[in-house]
């Protein structure tokens, strides 16, 4: 089927269902015109990312790959009152569009960026005790996602939803043979994830504007 008719069905989606205000419109301009990477979170997605959020009753988030800030925006408008959402960045320039697109939006007292590498200030947010979070959403650099995955756990508590961007990497997670570190980073997520007792997890594919690609889930049922 071409894609075509992917985008043609995402954008009738898009019209029927996700109803941008400003700050987010304007936040998708800023990532252009900040010359930042043009891989955010589809318009639908970050609606469903938001029904996700929600369903949780999340009064901590955690995010993992905050670039312009625009699925970070819509995860915090599903926090219960007086929630917080950590967002951890490596690039200063992203974050410094990202801050400006939560001041835009009226978040920029219930969103922390943490700026560093993740694998870094993930064990810090164990030590502070920043935990636990109620979602976790990774979306950052793919050959760590195994780590970021199993850091997660530990910020967990029975009841957490982890979701992890772009796992099936347009079926190219089933080439055994891949030099392709993204995807390497994919397959030993998936592996971890398989592999993992007390957790309810599953992944799902996705086409549209952003090809083929997917979604991981996971239900933290025990804590680690």
């Amino acid at each position: 089927m071409p894609n075509d008719i992917f985008n043609e069905v995402e954008q009738f989606l898009n019209n029927a269902f996700v109803k941008e205000d400003a700050a987010l419109l304007k936040t998708k301009q800023s990532i252009i015109d900040g010359k930042l990477p043009l891989i955010s979170v589809s318009e639908n997605q970050g609606k469903f990312l938001h029904i996700l959020t929600r369903l949780c009753n999340p009064k901590k988030i955690l995010e993992i790959g905050t670039l312009g800030g625009y699925s970070t925006i819509w995860m915090a408008r599903a926090l219960q009152p007086g929630g917080q959402l950590i967002s951890l960045e490596l690039d200063q320039h992203h974050a410094d569009v990202a801050l400006a697109n939560f001041r835009e939006a009226g978040l920029q007292d219930k969103i922390t960026i943490r700026l560093g590498k993740a694998l870094d200030t993930l064990p810090k947010l164990v030590e502070e005790g920043a935990g636990p979070f109620d979602v976790i959403f990774i979306d950052a650099d793919k050959e760590p996602y195994a780590e970021y995955f199993e850091w997660s756990l530990k910020l967990s508590k029975p009841g957490t939803l982890i979701i992890a961007d772009n796992v099936v990497r347009e079926g190219h997670i089933l080439d055994k043979n891949t030099k392709d570190s993204e995807v390497i980073g994919v397959q030993r997520l998936i592996n971890v994830m398989a592999n993992t007792n007390g957790i309810t997890a599953t992944i799902i594919q996705n086409v549209g504007n952003k090809n083929h690609d997917g979604i991981a889930l996971a239900i933290v049922d025990e804590a680690k």
